[in-house]
């Protein structure tokens, strides 16, 4: 949208005065919808100086009290009052006064709920893993679609070598020489 904006701007003099609210709202709602992602892959900021030493069981104690005691009451506020919030927000047609003849902003107010929302249910889910490392001793495992690829261990998950991927490399880019030096500057067989 702000490159279409860009372009519109600077080669079709054609500015947009809402595109600065919409980019807003959409950095807003990427944020807000982030957060239950983010909590699902421990990602969020800790302040573990100690936590980190104490034994499983320990820290999940610390982390059920804490989601119980702290999180969820302080997730179902947000909710609560996002919805409020937001249900205000149509009920007076809410646009932004930021730009002149600004969007609608109701729509982007009821994200706050849901978001909330969804983050209680990854609260919910953090809780059952508390439980869980309180029972068996030591942390579930998490989802992991975001890691890294081991690449010698996804050749040998596939069974293929080195040797069959150079193989099968001049099939790929056959007009580039393989093995022959030629990357490097040297002789040609």
């Amino acid at each position: 949208m702000i490159s279409y904006e860009v372009f519109s701007r600077y080669a079709l003099h054609a500015p947009h005065a809402w595109v600065f609210d919409v980019s807003a709202m959409f950095y807003g709602l990427l944020f807000m919808m982030a957060g239950a992602y983010t909590l699902a892959h421990s990602g969020h900021v800790r302040g573990d100086v100690l936590y980190g030493f104490f034994p499983a069981r320990l820290q999940a104690s610390i982390d059920l009290i804490l989601y119980i005691v702290f999180f969820i009451p302080g997730i179902v506020a947000m909710v609560w009052a996002g919805w409020f919030f937001a249900a205000e927000s149509l009920a007076i047609n809410e646009h932004s006064s930021i730009s002149a003849d600004g969007p609608p902003v109701w729509p982007f107010k009821f994200v706050i709920p849901i978001a909330g929302a969804l983050l209680l249910l990854q609260g919910l889910v953090e809780i059952v893993r508390c439980i869980r490392c309180l029972q068996t001793g030591k942390w579930p495992r998490r989802s992991t679609d975001v890691e890294e690829v081991d690449v010698d261990k996804l050749k040998e998950m596939v069974h293929v070598s080195d040797k069959d991927i150079a193989a099968l490399d001049k099939y790929v880019t056959p007009d580039q020489p393989h093995g022959d030096g030629a990357a490097t500057g040297g002789p040609k067989p």
